[in-house]
């Protein structure tokens, strides 16, 4: 485990994150609250780019909770099949439509705790809603926030919600509101899990992690 940044070191490191990535944001499609929030659900244990080539149909034809549910799980199976999956997040899916109808008017709500009773969402997915859709200061840790933080030595923790909680402490308030994207953008195209692109880091000099890769061990071979 890398030894913790220095809380002077964070701010230069999200300085810089912040710099190099201007405008950060999901590269999940979406068009409102509700279909970002399907769109979340269907993303766990699947690819952005194999979410959004999914929704890319089914939310031409709903893109609310009552068309939504009004679809049933089997046609909504047939849309979202591609994912993995896709069965139980069907199933998800049309219940959660279901309740938002019966309990929110058909909104998705932005307390935690409603939308964490809602069928298939857990504690990172309503971090994500909580973030894009209503601009709360939340992290929601995948497995890149988890590998970026760890290494790097932004935060260190055993499980996703240590990770959260400390990010939240030591990332600087100014940064908070996008920090989640920056790690996440940063984890997906940087600070890879194999062999991270060291050479190209614009925070090499400020991570702590020990077994840098060099311009050699991640150029293409000839």
């Amino acid at each position: 485990m890398a030894k913790l940044m220095a809380l002077r070191e964070i701010e230069e490191f999200f300085a810089r994150l912040a710099r190099a990535m201007l405008h950060p944001k999901t590269e999940l499609a979406y068009s409102n609250a509700f279909t970002l929030l399907v769109a979340v659900v269907l993303s766990a244990q699947a690819t952005d780019k194999g979410v959004n080539k999914a929704t890319a149909r089914l939310f031409e034809v709903a893109d609310t909770p009552a068309k939504m549910a009004a679809l049933g799980e089997k046609i909504l199976s047939d849309y979202i099949k591609t994912i993995g999956l896709y069965r139980g997040k069907a199933k998800n899916v049309i219940a959660l439509s279901k309740l938002l109808l019966a309990r929110h008017g058909g909104e998705v709500p932005r307390e935690r705790e409603a939308l964490e009773a809602l069928p298939g969402v857990g504690r990172k997915t309503a971090n994500v809603v909580l973030n894009i859709a209503f601009g709360e200061k939340t992290i929601a840790v995948d497995t890149h926030i988890f590998r970026v933080a760890n290494r790097t030595g932004l935060a260190s923790g055993k499980t996703p919600r240590e990770i959260e909680d400390a990010l939240v402490k030591r990332v600087p308030d100014k940064y908070l509101l996008h920090a989640h994207h920056w790690l996440i953008l940063h984890g997906r195209y940087t600070c890879v899990a194999r062999k991270p692109l060291c050479p190209r880091c614009v925070v090499r000099d400020l991570c702590k992690f020990k077994s840098k890769t060099t311009a050699d061990e991640i150029a293409p071979a000839k």
